[in-house]
């Protein structure tokens, strides 16, 4: 394996190219061998949805650290090119929106139940007896979906070929569940890299093709940013609990 060529670097992992392949290279050694196996299998998974996605290789292990190795997937990220191109954020924003419905279109009925997952990540945060009640209620309240949702849908994890065609990556965090949630996770995405003008467009765009009520969106707010703030940095915990404290329970 080569890893000279670094495609990506981000907390505890990093990304390499080694020629027609991807190495993602988790940093240390103690890093959960269940999580890793899991993201494996995740990929694994979607592969049969039919979606565009980096093709899994196998998962290895490099002096005593675990490594995932995928098809490398050659074009560059929706992030760059709505940088490149900011004249073309709308249109962008657009095909990001489609490339998400069509994620949510799908059904795999052995992913993790994204219920299931956000009650067990409420229930590990730092919060009061009586805020994780309520979000627990709200959450039980909540229409049960079994759609595909990604979990980390931002445009840093769509690959657009030379020809056009586009990729998802990074699966890690998917489950099935309610296209809504995903939505305001991907919402959220937006807010803490502090762009909240393409929060609001990007709400917009999905209400509008989902013919989805924006109401409904934010009514799942409160639960996803409870849910993610029991990881990242200090920073971003303080962000996400700020989505929940804002917000009156019904």
């Amino acid at each position: 394996m080569n890893f000279d060529n670094v495609i990506k670097v981000r907390k505890n992992k990093t990304v390499y190219r080694d020629g027609d392949t991807c190495i993602k290279l988790f940093n240390t050694p103690e890093y959960s061998k269940a999580d890793v196996l899991n993201e494996a299998l995740n990929q694994a998974r979607i592969e049969t949805t039919g979606l565009n996605v980096a093709g899994i290789r196998e998962v290895t292990m490099v002096d005593d650290k675990w490594a995932i190795v995928l098809d490398y997937i050659p074009g560059k990220t929706l992030e760059e090119l709505m940088i490149e191109n900011p004249e073309k954020k709308q249109e962008y924003l657009e095909l990001f929106v489609d490339l998400q419905l069509s994620v949510h279109a799908q059904k795999c009925p052995t992913l993790t139940r994204l219920k299931d997952k956000m009650r067990n990540k409420i229930s590990q945060t730092t919060l009061d007896a009586t805020t994780k009640y309520e979000l627990h209620h709200r959450l039980e309240g909540m229409p049960k979906h079994n759609k595909v949702c990604h979990g980390d849908f931002n445009p840093s994890n769509i690959i657009i070929t030379d020809d056009g065609t586009p990729y998802i990556i990074d699966w890690a965090h998917v489950t099935q569940g309610n296209a809504s949630a995903d939505a305001a996770r991907t919402f959220l995405l937006f807010s803490l890299a502090g762009d909240q003008e393409t929060a609001k467009q990007y709400l917009d765009i999905f209400c509008k093709k989902s013919d989805t009520a924006r109401q409904y969106v934010q009514k799942w707010i409160p639960i996803v940013a409870a849910s993610q703030s029991v990881k990242g940095n200090e920073h971003e915990r303080e962000l996400l609990l700020s989505w929940v404290d804002v917000v009156d329970y019904e």
